[in-house]
């Protein structure tokens, strides 16, 4: 069962950990930090399952949740909502709004992904699409459940720091990441690791998928910024 998540939530180290526990599934992920953002994503990318923190600022997820039932186009798009409040008022009006299902903070990653397990099970959401973990961008395809990586057909040995980020930055070709935002995506596998170990991992990976390191065309450096995967999906 392999869905596109949106991931509305304004705690960026929050919504890294489900973004990196939904590709661990095979799922994929667009991670948004507040309301408008969250309704654009809705409205461009027809999302399977929407996880929404009700906290968000500018348009909270309660304001997210009443716009998307109104949605002519697809009203009936499943909402799993996050929130830090747990009084019984708050969970009877966010599912009243119609949310599918209410998880307080804090949860673990293992529990939140049963939780979304099911909402999609019972949503019917993903019959349509192929079971294909892979995820694929520029010319690079990262297996999260074979833990394998292939350049233009090709296999790639990287090391397990070296596999998240390149996970990280496929799932999500032509974003730009910090070098903190990639550090976080190492912290399973490479706790000792400094931001400037990044630069380290993205020299040691264009020597494996770039046909010349000193002039890449795939890993890109944002100057000032981070990095980015240049190249497209597919």
């Amino acid at each position: 069962m392999c869905a596109h998540v949106l991931v509305a939530e304004d705690d960026e180290m929050q919504a890294e950990l489900i973004r990196r526990s939904l590709l661990s599934e095979g799922h994929t992920a667009t991670v948004v930090h507040d309301g408008p953002a969250a309704l654009d994503a809705v409205r461009r990318q027809r999302p399977d399952l929407v996880v929404l923190d009700l906290m968000l600022p500018v348009i909270d997820g309660l304001g997210v949740c009443r716009v998307l039932r109104r949605n002519p186009e697809d009203p009936d798009i499943p909402v799993l909502m996050l929130t830090a409040r747990s009084t019984e008022d708050d969970v009877l009006l966010g599912l009243e709004l119609g949310a599918d299902d209410y998880m307080t903070k804090p949860y673990s990653p293992r529990e939140l992904m049963a939780r979304i397990r099911t909402v999609l099970r019972r949503s019917g959401r993903t019959a349509d699409r192929r079971e294909d973990p892979v995820v694929r961008a520029a010319g690079i395809a990262v297996d999260p459940v074979r833990h394998e990586v292939r350049c233009d057909g090709a296999p790639v040995e990287c090391t397990p720091a070296e596999f998240e980020i390149l996970l990280a930055m496929t799932a999500e070709p032509e974003r730009v990441f910090s070098r903190r935002q990639l550090l976080e995506c190492t912290r399973g596998t490479d706790r000792a690791s400094t931001e400037r170990a990044v630069d380290v991992h993205i020299m040691n990976l264009r020597k494996k998928i770039e046909t010349d390191p000193r002039r890449p065309v795939r890993l890109l450096t944002v100057f000032g910024v981070g990095y980015k995967l240049s190249g497209g999906r597919g």
